[in-house]
């Protein structure tokens, strides 16, 4: 386990328990996140990623979730910890962006009472004292007229408000871990650059680690140093931003890659068509024996519907779940 990061994940497991069987979510997932670091995690939807980001926080109602692992934060293991100790680092030391603001803004509440709430509960201030913070912060992520926004209901405010105003309260108490969850999904393209701008902004300034998750291989080029790449609850690939889009070694990488629009240069250059990766997400209630892939694989071995493949590295900083690197 690496001494330097601030959070090292070693094999999670997440299940649920429902009527229909055991749905196993997360299976095995191993990451750490640097200080200072943007760590991109990506792939399909149903693939993991939110419930990762979740059980970090303990945000998954036990029952039906049950999460086995560690998850260590600053050298405490998450997990460990009771429920109180665990409500003092939510929102703490470490943060939450959600993907849809008004599912996460309470609604019977103002923008500047729920911010200054965190606050008081986290950093101790007053009432008077954490309202102005919570002003502060509307002003730090660019809402224009900030004491007004801050008396106002999340009903009122337009999308790209919302999220800025999660930005405020996630960073109101100066986290050092970000979970950012699909934080411009529902915002359109010129918000979503302002926003993803303000995040490495106050990132730099606040000197916080961000996880960033995303389907958008645009904004993991744009925002992050290394990403780990999901499928069906496994850790499939990881490798610095650069060399995963110069050459991704798993074939789910590729295909991913290549169903991403190019155009200008290398459409010019004699690129064909979008791909596509054929086939569906296996059912969480019924993985393919082998590897998670092999049945939507180009490069599929007989091996491959056998048995598991194990994690290889490839050099000092790469590493992939693939027959085809053993």
């Amino acid at each position: 386990m690496s001494g330097g990061a601030l959070l090292s994940i070693r094999d999670l497991r997440v299940w649920f328990r429902v009527y229909e069987g055991v749905a196993a979510a997360v299976d095995g997932v191993d990451l750490e996140v640097g200080r200072g670091e943007t760590l991109g995690l990506v792939g399909e939807s149903g693939c993991g990623k939110s419930v990762t980001a979740m059980s970090i926080l303990r945000l998954l109602p036990s029952p039906p979730a049950q999460i086995q692992g560690i998850v260590q934060f600053q050298g405490v293991n998450l997990l460990k910890l009771t429920a109180e100790e665990i409500r003092k680092i939510r929102g703490g030391s470490i943060s939450m962006i959600f993907q849809e603001p008004m599912t996460s803004l309470n609604p019977l509440l103002t923008i500047g009472e729920q911010i200054s709430e965190a606050i008081v509960l986290h950093q101790g201030l007053d009432r008077q004292e954490a309202w102005q913070r919570a002003v502060d912060m509307l002003s730090r992520v660019q809402i224009p007229s900030p004491e007004a926004r801050a008396r106002e209901y999340p009903h009122k405010l337009s999308g790209g408000m919302r999220q800025r105003a999660m930005i405020a309260m996630a960073l109101s108490c100066h986290p050092q871990l970000l979970l950012a969850d699909e934080p411009t999904t529902a915002l359109d393209v010129t918000i979503q650059a302002q926003i993803m701008d303000l995040m490495q902004k106050l990132r730099e300034e606040m000197q916080a680690s961000i996880l960033l998750i995303t389907h958008n291989l645009g904004l993991i080029a744009e925002m992050a140093k290394r990403v780990v790449v999901m499928y069906a609850g496994k850790v499939v690939e990881e490798a610095p931003v650069e060399d995963l889009f110069r050459e991704p070694l798993h074939p789910y990488t590729q295909g991913l890659l290549g169903s991403v629009p190019v155009i200008g240069r290398k459409f010019q250059q004699g690129r064909k068509q979008l791909q596509e990766i054929p086939g569906i997400v296996p059912s969480i209630f019924q993985m393919p024996r082998g590897c998670r892939f092999h049945p939507r694989c180009p490069r599929v071995m007989d091996i491959c519907g056998r048995e598991e493949p194990p994690m290889v590295w490839v050099g000092d900083t790469r590493r992939v779940l693939c027959w085809l690197w053993h």
